[in-house]
């Protein structure tokens, strides 16, 4: 009887401490990974994405797909990403508008609440663009034409609630000077409207326009970023051209759902910097126009914590209205 309940009692054991092993989460990842991209193919966050799926597949030795999922300024995307299952197999690489929309439209996620930081990828700056004939030679020129007769220089941008045109609210806020917005369908037709002389000037990302500028197509007065930008060595950042504190910066940033296992999130960002410190991705990701400055989960969780509400209160004394 004792020789015959032995075995049995080993197997009753071995199946219960095999209960307690998860060989899901230990062979992560054992299938594809789906990263979301929260804009249409071709843009600074759709390339982004695109370059960190083909390293991650690499560095995980597991295929990882992009998955476009635009519309309403990310925020489908963004939606997606929150709502997905937070196993590690369905990613979001987004732009700072995760920290921006929640002030400027309604949206069915919390960007504290529902994702889990993986890492901030780094940024790139905005640029006040204008056309070559056009009177305006300065920001400083710009700012004087428009405390003369305020509220008559028009301006291009994205869309309302872009973070371009917050890059020329928080300009507003600072020096007191008025302007009148003309929000378009993308960075394409709002530099257009400044070529055109359609609106006096254009707020949009550096991404794609630095041809237009470099070949006189159009006239940069000033750039919204920290330090200078390497292909625009003319152009002034904010501090330079005289307006302090007024550091405006697309930003991209790895999310995954809220509730991932922290052994996939370690993962993730191990792996992230890695893949950011190789020259040739870095190389590859300047000639995107987007400067790579990798900060881990906790950085990026505090980045959250500090931009969420810095944005809903400049977008408050900007008087965008949620639509």
């Amino acid at each position: 009887m004792r020789t015959t309940a032995r075995p049995f009692m080993l197997l009753l054991l071995a199946a219960w401490l095999a209960l307690q092993f998860d060989p899901a989460k230990a062979a992560w990842p054992d299938r594809t990974i789906t990263l979301i991209v929260i804009f249409a193919p071709g843009g600074s966050n759709d390339l982004l994405g695109r370059l960190m799926a083909v390293e991650l597949s690499t560095a995980l030795g597991q295929s990882v797909v992009v998955e476009n999922r635009p519309g309403a300024n990310g925020n489908i995307g963004l939606t997606a990403g929150a709502r997905a299952a937070p196993d590690g197999y369905t990613l979001t690489v987004a732009s700072g508008v995760v920290f921006i929309n929640p002030s400027v439209s309604k949206v069915a996620y919390d960007p504290i609440r529902d994702f889990a930081p993986i890492a901030y990828l780094g940024d790139s700056p905005n640029v006040l663009l204008t056309r070559p004939a056009s009177s305006i030679a300065s920001l400083k020129d710009l700012l004087e034409k428009a405390k003369a007769k305020p509220n008559t220089l028009t301006f291009a941008t994205p869309g309302v609630g872009s973070v371009s045109q917050l890059a020329v609210e928080l300009i507003k806020v600072r020096t007191g000077a008025e302007f009148i917005h003309v929000p378009y369908s993308g960075a394409g037709p709002a530099a257009q409207a400044a070529i055109a002389g359609t609106t006096d000037f254009a707020s949009v990302n550096i991404a794609g326009l630095i041809g237009h500028v470099q070949s006189g197509t159009l006239k940069a007065l000033v750039q919204t970023g920290k330090d200078k930008w390497p292909d625009l060595p003319d152009v002034p950042t904010m501090e330079e051209a005289g307006i302090p504190n007024a550091v405006v910066d697309t930003s991209q940033v790895f999310l995954a759902p809220a509730g991932t296992p922290q052994d996939i999130l370690d993962r993730l960002a191990k792996e992230t910097q890695k893949i950011l410190q190789k020259p040739d991705v870095r190389e590859k990701m300047l000639k995107a126009s987007f400067a790579v400055k990798y900060e881990g989960p906790e950085q990026l969780r505090a980045r959250t914590a500090r931009e969420v509400p810095m944005w809903k209160e400049l977008v408050g004394k900007a008087g965008i209205k949620p639509q």
